[in-house]
């Protein structure tokens, strides 16, 4: 027994004194770790980017060493807001998922409420995704509630009642309004526009102008007031609407004029902030890999020390139970002969090997590129230019035709799908996280009530590959799940990844009506021969099941590109 314990314990040492936690630098305490938090946050608070971001690198690095999830997530935040701050909420998004990951294991009800507004804000104003953003700021009022903070919870309120006006849900949203209506106490000077534009969005629902006209008005002087030049330019945009319904076209466009005024005043101000973080913001995608490594590094040596420590466990415990196992043996057949008690302690011996041995075992890409390049850098530049010259001109001209109103109205629309289609031909998910990620967003995109798209993959979502392997296979799979949106008549399809022998398989199948394989017009017409010829440039293999009615079911399979 003395000689287990010696050995376990010599075990033990020799995981510590491996472990590089213990061979690198003092870690910081938790009262360290706040103060550090403290000073990035009043650094963010003075816009000093730099000092926060690199103050945060340090206290998440500790924070992990430490396993404490509330300055886990602080800090994640943290750099969130930075990010958000500096309008790169492509690279706030995913610091705020995982704050929420980590402030989800503890009972920090207020931090969790500012998290789920984070989120709330990018899938609403950024993302579009307005049903996700609806349900994360009904999370932020649900945490607010149970804080009884009623300056959080009236302004929870206010936004809840901005996403329901914004997707024209006015049924939905009016409790909202008059609740904020009914408690103005709660709110302050910031809040005071935003209340009065939504107030009048809603009375121009209902048709009352007046009213409508009031509340707009009433909006944009107290915008003025209190600086809040998001807020006072979505009144502007709103109120230029509601006066070009009203056929107020001149007015209109006045409005339009601050808007864009005021958001490229936004857009500036950024950018100076950008500015400010110097060398840094040059680093800015090194320092998110850093982080992410910093997570990782820590996550994989926890789970190999816990995998030792279970291991230890596990021989320990089998060895205290081999030794009562041979001692209760001893007490009751202790008269045995030496023959036999020499023939059963060698059973157990060889037992005790064996559950040893138990334990060890148990532990057109390109294409697209340039077409998105040229709309968003050529086309896209060319109706900015057009917008420009033609704002110079209505500004020089007091009496201004209703059709050059109209005219700019339709530039300025053109001007965003022009923009939205330069997205779709390079996604934007695709480029930053990769084919795993782009393609399970694809299939939630393209699912409706009519068509569920169902995406199982084997594959670490965080894995990447070139960016020309991701590309050309993303086109092609995006082209057959087209194919079953447009032909198939299917209510139910599925896409599936694994990887074997260093290939990436495919499967998409669905239950819709099916063809005739052997028919060379409508192969055709699905764009198969095409897909085939892509594929056959990847070195890749390309397999069709289809039958009449019951479906067509089809198979990828693609040497993985180093």
């Amino acid at each position: 027994m003395r000689k287990a314990s010696f050995i376990s314990l010599l075990l033990l040492q020799l995981i510590c004194f491996s472990n590089p936690f213990y061979s690198q630098n003092k870690i910081l305490t938790k009262n360290e770790i706040e103060k550090l938090v403290t000073d990035a946050t009043e650094n963010w608070k003075n816009n000093d980017y730099e000092k926060s971001l690199k103050k945060s690198r340090i206290a998440l690095k500790n924070a992990i060493a430490i396993n404490e999830y509330n300055l886990i997530a602080r800090t994640y935040n943290l750099i969130g807001v930075n990010f958000d701050d500096l309008l790169m909420l492509d690279k706030a998004f995913p610091y705020y998922i995982k704050a929420l990951y980590y402030i989800n294991k503890t009972d920090n009800n207020i931090l969790k409420s500012k998290i789920h507004n984070n989120l709330a804000n990018i899938y609403f104003f950024e993302k579009k995704q307005y049903q996700k953003g609806i349900i994360h700021y009904k999370k932020a009022l649900e945490y607010c509630n149970s804080t009884s903070d009623t300056s959080l919870i009236y302004l929870r309120k206010l936004n809840i009642a901005w996403a329901y006006f914004e997707i024209k849900d006015f049924k939905t949203g009016l409790p909202y309004l008059k609740y904020i209506n009914q408690f103005k106490e709660y709110g302050d000077e910031s809040t005071d526009g935003a209340v009065n534009m939504l107030n009048g969005v809603y009375n121009d629902h209902i048709n009352d102008t007046v009213k409508a006209n009031f509340y707009f008005l009433k909006a944009i002087e107290l915008g003025k007031k209190s600086h809040e030049n998001f807020d006072l330019s979505i009144t502007h945009q709103k109120y230029a609407d509601f006066l070009f319904k009203k056929k107020n076209y001149k007015k209109a466009y006045e409005n339009i004029l601050e808007f864009n005024r005021l958001t490229n005043e936004i857009d500036d101000l950024a950018k100076q902030k950008k500015t400010k973080l110097a060398g840094v913001n040059l680093e800015l995608d090194e320092f998110k890999r850093e982080v992410d490594k910093i997570e990782t590094a820590y996550k994989n040596k926890q789970k190999l020390l816990q995998e030792e420590q279970s291991k230890h466990k596990k021989i320990f415990s089998t060895i205290v139970l081999l030794f009562l196992i041979i001692t209760i043996f001893f007490y009751f057949f202790h008269q045995y002969t030496k023959l036999k008690q020499k023939n059963r302690i060698k059973n157990i011996q060889n037992k005790i090997h064996q559950n040893i041995i138990n334990a060890s075992i148990d532990g057109q890409e390109s294409e697209r590129k340039k077409v998105a390049l040229f709309l968003h850098d050529t086309i896209s530049a060319s109706l900015s230019s057009a917008g420009m010259h033609l704002n110079v001109f209505l500004s020089q001209h007091n009496t201004v035709p209703d059709e050059i109103i109209k005219t700019k109205f339709i530039l300025d629309e053109t001007h965003d799908k022009v923009r939205d289609l330069s997205h779709d031909l390079l996604p934007t998910l695709l480029v930053r996280f990769g084919l795993l990620y782009a393609l399970d967003d694809l299939c939630e995109k393209y699912s409706n009530s009519n068509l569920h798209f169902e995406y199982l993959n084997t594959i670490s979502n965080k894995k990447r590959y070139t960016e020309t392997f991701e590309t050309r296979l993303y086109f092609i799979i995006s082209e057959l799940l087209n194919n079953i949106i447009k032909h198939s008549e299917a209510n139910r399809a599925e896409v599936s990844l694994s990887e074997n022998n260093n290939e990436l398989i495919i499967e998409i199948t669905d239950n819709g009506k099916g063809f005739d394989i052997n028919d060379f017009n409508f192969v055709e017409g699905f764009g198969l021969n095409q897909i085939k010829a892509r594929i056959n440039n990847l070195n890749g293999k390309f397999d069709v099941n289809s039958k009449i009615n019951e479906g067509t079911s089809i198979k990828i399979s693609v040497p993985i590109s180093s």
